[in-house]
């Protein structure tokens, strides 16, 4: 692949504004498991090798098991999450999928099982790994 723009060095400014929005992130009151869930079915829908490699290492840093993360991309068919676990990943995919818009039925059952400061911070961190994929697919950031 031919050589692609570096965003953090062309435009600083803008990169830090993603990095802050990271770092609030970091700050809610988020599982780290609902953190990596999101963070990885995130990039598997946008193809974003390089996140997907970083998240898969972070979830198991946080004791993710391996036949959670390897049944995620089949996360209906597999009895191993719990119905909060679904939730975030029906309303992930959604949010990721924009153009079908996400469905009264997915954010009504999100809204259930969450009070509002948390599906608040659910729909931050899925808006943000979708930034950070876009990023990292557009700029031809690869995993190593």
């Amino acid at each position: 692949m031919n050589s692609r723009i570096v965003i953090p060095q062309v435009a600083p400014e803008a990169y830090q504004a993603l990095m802050n929005l990271e770092k609030y992130i970091a700050t809610t009151s988020l599982t780290s498991t609902h953190k990596e869930l999101i963070k990885i079915r995130a990039s598997q829908v946008n193809g974003c090798a390089f996140c997907i490699n970083m998240h898969t290492a972070d979830a198991r840093k946080y004791g993710e098991t391996e036949q959670r993360i390897y049944l995620l991309s089949a996360w209906r068919e597999a009895d191993v999450y719990t119905e909060e676990e679904k939730a975030i990943l029906a309303l992930t995919e959604e949010v990721t999928l924009i153009s079908n818009h996400v469905s009264e039925e997915v954010y009504q059952n999100a809204a259930r099982l969450f009070d509002e400061k948390y599906l608040a911070e659910i729909i931050l961190t899925i808006i943000t790994i979708n930034s950070w994929n876009r990023l990292a697919i557009t700029t031809g950031l690869r995993a190593v």
